[in-house]
Order: structure tokens, then C-alpha cells, then sequence
């Protein structure tokens, strides 16, 4: 039987793939993924073959990746950060059914929650959700009502996909409702380009990050009641008492 691997890749940088991650991609004849994802790693496993779609074109990608296995390659599919977070993993399952004779193996990665809180210092230490405010495959509706009950539940908050050209005004919105139930002093953190070059981290308010410009490599992190700032960093305590 042929195998596919689904590989979460990281935040980017080489030196943050787990190495179970890196060992898999250098034993795989054809990597297929995201061409921006391809790019991050073509320098690192330049004896496989690689293939690549753009954004919006996923299933497609799968496709690709089942017909090249069919050929009796191994092949992997990548994904940044955690391939079963918001990742290829589930769809590759979803197709795969249609493909019985390919194996399917997932390979955990570092998401972008746990790589952009180790920058801003221990902000997860607690109970957290992550949420993603594009409405591509979520409706706008079931996204505010999340956003809205981790609020009221005084969750950690993580955000992904935070902003985009179309979803200029996002993060404004999540913020608005947030602070239905949070201070507007609630500390929160910014973290670009996790991993990459030009990585740079902010900890702001709830109030200031409402009028923050996030893009598409923002990650944001919203705290709970007891996060707070410690020598710089953004620490939610776990309760020990000290």
C-alpha cells in the first residue's frame, strides 16, 4: 500500500520542525503543499520532488498529493504550524475515503498558539480557545457567538487569521464583543511573522488592540482575568501559590 504523510511544518523556521517532522519530509519522494509553505522548506529537502497550489485550491492539493502516492511514492503533504489545527489533516482524511489503498499518517507540528506564546512569554498557562475570524468555511455568526462565550467563560483567547484585505474591520468587531464581558485593560499580545523573518511581538491592551492593524501573519492572544505583565512578558499564572 502507498502513504501519504501530513506534516505540520511549524511556524517556519527549520530549527522549530519537531524532528520526527524533518526526518518524515527527507524520506518522501514528492512534497506537495501551499506554495508559500513549499518555499519555507525547499532548501531544506531538495532531493524530493516538489508540487504546490495556491490559497482557495485545497482540495485540489489533496488530490494531487493521492494521484502522486498512487505511483508508489511516499508522499507528504505540508502544513504550517499543526496539520489538525485548522491544517490539511481532517480533508486529507475526507478524501482519502475515495483512496482506500493509501495509508494516511499525521505528524504533529508546532501551531501557531503555542510558537507565538513562547515569543510573548506564558500566556496559555491557563484554560485558552482558539478561535479563526475568517468566515471562508465559518459563518460570521457562529464565529461572533464563540468569540462571545469564551468571553463570558474568562477563557485565555488565541486568534488566528485575525485580518485579511476583505477583513479589514475583524479583529475591531472581536475586540467589541470581548470587551462585552472583559476590562478594557485586559492584557493582550501581538505576534508577527512567528518564526520568520521580521518577527516582532507587541503587548498591548483590549482596547488598544481593537484599533490594531493585524494581517494574515498576526497572531493575537487576548488574556483572561489574572493574565498579567511580568518583566516584560505576557504571563497568565496558573494559581500555585507563591
Amino acid at each position: 500500500m502507498n502513504k501519504i504523510y501530513v506534516v505540520g511544518i511549524g511556524p517556519g523556521e527549520y530549527e522549530q520542525m519537531t524532528i520526527k517532522a524533518a526526518k518524515c519530509l527527507e524520506k518522501c519522494h514528492v512534497i506537495v503543499g501551499y506554495t508559500v509553505y513549499v518555499d519555507l522548506i525547499k532548501n531544506h529537502f531538495g532531493n524530493a520532488k516538489f508540487l504546490s497550489t495556491p490559497m482557495k485550491q485545497e482540495k485540489e492539493r489533496c488530490i494531487l498529493a493521492f494521484n502522486e502516492a498512487q505511483k508508489g511514492q511516499n508522499v507528504a503533504v505540508v502544513c504550517s504550524g499543526d496539520a489538525g489545527v485548522y491544517g490539511m489533516a481532517s480533508l486529507i482524511f475526507e478524501i482519502g475515503e475515495e483512496y482506500p489503498q493509501t495509508l494516511i499518517e499525521v505528524v504533529g507540528g508546532i501551531t501557531a498558539a503555542l510558537s507565538g506564546g513562547s515569543v510573548l512569554g506564558a500566556p496559555l498557562t491557563h484554560d485558552f480557545a482558539v478561535i479563526s475570524l475568517s468566515d471562508l468555511l465559518t459563518p460570521w455568526e457562529k464565529i461572533e457567538k464563540r468569540l462571545k462565550m469564551a468571553s463570558e467563560g474568562d477563557f485565555v483567547i488565541c486568534i488566528y487569521n485575525p485580518s485579511s484585505k476583505k477583513r479589514g474591520d475583524y479583529l475591531k468587531k472581536a475586540c467589541k464583543f470581548m470587551m462585552e464581558s472583559k476590562s478594557e485593560s485586559t492584557v493582550c499580545g501581538v505576534v508577527k511573522n512567528i518564526g520568520r523573518t521580521g518577527e516582532e511581538m507587541e503587548i498591548i491592551t483590549l482596547k488598544e488592540l481593537s484599533q490594531y492593524q493585524a494581517d494574515m501573519f498576526t497572531t493575537v492572544f487576548i488574556g483572561n482575568s489574572q493574565t498579567r505583565v511580568i518583566g516584560g512578558k505576557m504571563v497568565t499564572p496558573r494559581g500555585y501559590k507563591i
